[in-house]
């Protein structure tokens, strides 16, 4: 396989998850800040101009974070990164799609304020409602989404890649950990895991 990637995006997710399952791949990155994702070579891999891509050993592309996760998932089932349950995996993909659809899109008004508006004053209050927002995403993980150690309990999954990966922007966000013990503790053992402690040796986290 063959994902691309940019160091600190939600794509790290993708690399983690690969990491976990012990799949071969390999990882080229996409110098985001130069617009490479915008280059005709990329957009002919993902026409959204969005990382992260996955290749499959059968040369078909795939896009989207948390399908990509899924099929990593499914390509290494031994890796145990979605539960057997069907409750528990859905309570797995409930904690995905809110960091997806909620925490994610707050995060992204901070830097990416001009898919959505494009006034000095609008880019300036959606950069200030940041802190605010991440601040309640951190409060709703912490009190509502961990159920143990992990999210699903003594159960390490998918989730927890997506969530730690999220999460990481807390502090840029200015959102201080230190307020959220629970989800410190959460955030260094997610540090303490292998996969996690390779992503950082190569500047990925």
């Amino acid at each position: 396989m063959r994902l691309w990637y940019a160091p600190r995006t939600i794509s790290i997710a993708a690399v983690l998850a690969l990491k976990e399952s012990g799949l071969d791949h390999e990882l080229v990155p996409v110098d985001v800040a130069a617009g490479e994702q915008n280059s005709a070579a990329y957009l002919k891999l993902n026409p959204k101009g969005r990382v992260p891509v996955l290749q499959t050993a059968d040369g078909t592309l795939l896009t989207e974070t948390g399908a990509i996760l899924e099929f990593v998932a499914d390509s290494a089932p031994e890796a145990g990164l979605v539960p057997a349950d069907p409750v528990a995996a859905a309570q797995m993909r409930s904690v995905m799609y809110y960091m997806a659809s909620t925490m994610h899109v707050n995060h992204a008004h901070n830097r990416r304020g001009h898919r959505w508006a494009d006034s000095p004053e609008s880019l300036a209050d959606m950069t200030a409602k940041v802190p605010q927002t991440m601040a309640a995403s951190a409060a709703c993980f912490q009190n509502d989404c961990l159920q143990g150690d992990w999210v699903l309990g003594d159960g390490f999954s998918l989730a927890d890649i997506y969530a730690f990966v999220v999460c990481s922007w807390l502090e840029g966000d200015g959102v201080p950990l230190a307020d959220f013990p629970v989800l410190a503790a959460f955030m260094a053992r997610m540090r303490a895991r292998p996969s996690v402690q390779s992503a950082m040796e190569q500047g990925l986290i």
